[in-house]
């Protein structure tokens, strides 16, 4: 625990309350990112014989949560290298992991092409081609909303490859890779995303995890794994933060003569909340410990972590500002931010209403 305290109290002194500039920006000092990159923050849980922390997931969990109490957007980009870092550790040969890894835990940036403008949770209508040519391979499609590509060194893309599939590390300013970021996002407005359009783009074939021709399903249920849990992990820091800032304002505040806290119904928002942080942590707490143990559960655990993180952590945050009122509206202030990006978490890596789907099908072929 004298390790996590050491990196969350580093977070608080590199992010302090500059976040909500950030928001406002739209923009996260690429400074700031290569060096949390370097320490190895990024992706926490890659071990330490490959530059990284050797973090649990609860270690790692507890590390996103800080983060996402703190800024988003900056949890987003700590979202994407992780699930890059993941891709390589359970699909790269030992040269690859060796080679990649390194760079992920010494400061360059990754960002991971999922879904198309035809494709979502729809694996079947990826068009993405990644098509063999020589020594070579040719990336050919189009990535939208790649989260952090607008800072990234490195684009991680899941295409078809063959009748199979693969994932591909792409250098962002190979020749044929545009990145064309989107203008004014609702949430996590500083996490840099962007469409990314390839044409034609040439990588050595090296470049191919594990030589490619993995099952599409299985590519995308481990990125989507580690993605949602570090979401589900980051909406409980959304949470922390919301109460954090409910209480303070419902103790300060006073209206008719005694504090805001003492009416009886801002005094049961305050109890929703503080309800919704300890429901959220212990549901990660408990994916954690079943994806730490290794127990084929994993998958399941963090569909539900993900979806109970990212209901709670949209419904918080609208009782937040409803508590605040117009002392929280202003932008940039941590309840507008979380308004707005705890709605996006219900949306990405899988929306509510899929997620309610994979674990009503957990429970039918269970029952």
């Amino acid at each position: 625990m004298g390790e996590l305290l050491a990196e969350l109290t580093f977070l608080d002194e590199l992010v302090g309350d500059r976040a909500g500039d950030w928001d406002v920006a739209g923009e996260l000092p690429v400074d700031l990112l290569r060096k949390l990159g370097a320490m190895g923050i990024l992706c926490a849980e890659v071990p330490v014989k490959f530059g990284g922390l050797g973090a649990s997931s609860l270690r790692n969990g507890e590390l996103t949560a800080h983060t996402g109490a703190l800024c988003s957007s900056l949890r987003s980009v700590m979202t994407s290298q992780g699930i890059a870092a993941t891709a390589v550790r359970r699909f790269g040969d030992r040269a690859q992991r060796q080679h990649y890894l390194a760079e992920l835990t010494g400061g360059r940036l990754a960002a991971v092409g999922f879904s198309e403008p035809g494709a979502g949770s729809d694996l079947a209508a990826m068009t993405t081609r990644i098509r063999p040519d020589g020594g070579s391979v040719v990336v050919t499609g189009e990535k939208r909303w790649v989260t952090g590509s607008r800072y990234a060194d490195l684009l991680l893309i899941l295409g078809r490859h063959g009748d199979d599939a693969a994932a591909v590390m792409v250098p962002a300013d190979a020749p044929g890779v545009r990145v064309e970021p989107v203008p004014a996002p609702m949430g996590c407005r500083a996490a840099g995303h962007a469409r990314v359009v390839l044409d034609d783009v040439l990588v050595p074939a090296e470049a191919v995890l594990g030589g490619g021709r993995q099952p599409l399903s299985l590519l995308f249920t481990t990125a989507l794994s580690y993605g949602r849990m570090s979401i589900a992990w980051g909406c409980a820091g959304i949470v922390r933060a919301c109460l954090r800032a409910a209480a303070a304002h419902a103790r300060e505040r006073e209206q008719s003569g005694k504090p805001l806290g003492e009416h009886q119904l801002v005094a049961g928002h305050l109890a929703d909340l503080y309800t919704a942080e300890q429901i959220v942590t212990q549901v990660c707490r408990h994916a954690s410990a079943v994806q730490d143990a290794g127990s084929p559960e994993q998958a399941v655990a963090a569909v539900l972590a993900k979806q109970v993180g990212a209901t709670h952590a949209a419904r918080a945050a609208a009782t937040a500002v409803q508590v605040l009122a117009s002392w929280g509206a202003g932008d940039g202030h941590v309840v507008a931010r979380a308004y707005r990006d705890a709605k996006l978490m219900e949306v990405i890596e899988g929306s509510n209403e899929i997620s309610r789907l994979v674990l009503a099908r957990h429970v039918l072929d269970n029952a």
